[in-house]
């Protein structure tokens, strides 16, 4: 005899995703903009963990009031990057969403938080594998590409499938 379970039941069986979202802000030059955290050693995008219960897009406004200062409604969605697990972590989509154009005007609005942000540095395309690990120099290399298209992407690993 089958056994049903309860929604509740149900969804206890269900996996749990990591969730993060990200932003891609612009300069005039269309370079993007890079932040240190002062708690890892390589650069990010702005953006960080998606708390329970809040929305990619809720998420990425928050983490950039918290880290920047600023207050910013998210633009278009650009990119979802599913990555599988890996030693140590479970599998994790991260949402991308177009932050536009800095003006001076909101540049000088910017206020780093120290505890989060050690600084800030515009880099063109080409440059920010120098300064990001691989699996996020890919995923922001493709969501350049989406924006450029005026278009969002999937990508598994970072690349387009």
């Amino acid at each position: 005899m089958d056994v049903q379970l309860s929604p509740e039941e149900y969804e206890r069986t269900l996996p749990r995703k990591r969730v993060a979202a990200g932003v891609l802000f612009f300069d005039l030059e269309a370079r993007v903009l890079l932040v240190d955290p002062v708690y890892k050693p390589l650069w990010e995008i702005p953006g960080g963990a998606v708390e329970r219960d809040e929305s990619p897009r809720a998420g990425a406004a928050r983490e950039v009031r918290e880290e920047l200062g600023l207050e910013w409604t998210p633009g278009q969605l650009l990119g979802v990057d599913w990555r599988g697990p890996r030693p140590g972590r479970s599998e994790s989509l991260a949402y991308v969403f177009d932050g536009g154009v800095l003006s001076e005007d909101r540049l000088a609005e910017i206020r780093l938080q120290p505890e989060e942000l050690g600084a800030m540095e515009f880099v063109a395309v080409s440059r920010i594998r120098e300064r990001l690990v691989e699996r996020l120099a890919v995923r922001v290399e493709a969501c350049v590409r989406a924006r450029e298209q005026g278009l969002a992407v999937y990508l598994e690993h970072g690349e387009p499938v």
